[in-house]
């Protein structure tokens, strides 16, 4: 069996695999609202295309690169329930299931850390918006009872590439804005509080932990997870060799050329955030997490080094 179905294939992870599987010669049957072989809403289609498959992908999301309203947290999450919901369906109703179901889930999912590295097996889970979406999205995963399918949420951190955060990164650092971005105070409205959306001061003068990986190895890792039918549940997908904001940030100024980087305070931050409408917890948050389940199990990571994944990063 070669087939593949990818939901959500119209995003950047997704564009990737499509691009390797088909290079490879497998068959492919995309999911999206748009662009796609089938769309969400086409349950039957699912069903047909998921029933004999050797691997479903689960991508499908909107993006958390927005202002957090009423309006965008319900879609937020009702997009990653909804399609991992439609896949869980698809398979329950399979004469042959997939034996292996890897679906997208995020590092976000860990509490802010700044004293240890959060691991699959140690590692704590945080409170708020982005966690209990999570959460959420990785219970929708296994409501199911699939017994003939393996499920694996892949803990993504932030995908380094030649799209996704790169591209905005790239662009500030040439303006001479790719400075370290520094957390402080700012006024929180009870709303926010209420919300789980506020992000309240965290680490200071930059050492917010940054974990990363590069989309090279997000590949590399599904086709490892592929041939190894003892792996399931969570795993974190990133490097082991996570960095602090002021490196990252540092290192990206270098892969531009840019000589100039002052630091940003929180409050140029936050009105960055409201003009280009997303949120300062994506750079402030400090995400420290380490892949225990892959290095125990022998997986070799592609580029490990955030110099080179940087540079493949503005050559691709």
């Amino acid at each position: 069996m070669t087939r593949v179905v990818v939901g959500g294939s119209t995003g950047f992870i997704g564009r990737h695999l499509l691009q390797k599987y088909r290079a490879e010669g497998r068959e492919v049957i995309t999911i999206s609202r748009s662009d796609a072989d089938l769309c969400w809403a086409d349950q039957a289609g699912i069903d047909a295309a998921v029933d004999g498959a050797a691997l479903v992908v689960g991508l499908a999301g909107k993006s958390v690169s927005c202002r957090y309203t009423a309006a965008n947290r319900a879609e937020i999450l009702r997009s990653r329930i909804d399609t991992t919901s439609a896949l869980s369906t698809a398979i329950s109703r399979s004469s042959a299931p997939p034996p292996l179901w890897i679906n997208s889930s995020t590092a976000t999912i860990y509490r802010h850390a700044e004293d240890r590295a959060m691991t699959e097996s140690t590692g704590e889970l945080g409170t708020g918006f982005s966690v209990e979406v999570a959460a959420a999205w990785e219970r929708a995963l296994m409501a199911d009872a699939l017994p003939a399918t393996r499920r694996v949420a892949l803990r993504t951190a932030i995908v380094l590439g030649d799209a996704g955060v790169m591209g905005p990164l790239r662009r500030l650092a040439r303006l001479g804005l790719g400075g370290t971005q520094l957390d402080g105070r700012w006024p929180v409205s009870a709303s926010r509080r209420t919300a789980g959306t506020a992000h309240l001061p965290g680490a200071r003068g930059g050492r917010q932990r940054f974990s990363w990986i590069h989309v090279d190895d997000v590949l590399g890792i599904i086709d490892f997870l592929e041939q190894r039918p003892d792996i399931h549940g969570p795993v974190n997908a990133c490097t082991p060799t996570p960095v602090d904001n002021r490196t990252f940030m540092a290192a990206v100024r270098r892969t531009v050329g840019a000589r100039i980087g002052p630091p940003i305070p929180r409050w140029m931050l936050e009105l960055g955030a409201m003009g280009i409408r997303t949120e300062t917890e994506l750079v402030l948050k400090s995400r420290w997490v380490l892949p225990a389940t892959l290095i125990d199990a022998g997986y070799r990571f592609r580029r490990p080094d955030l110099g080179e994944a940087l540079r493949a990063s503005t050559l691709a």
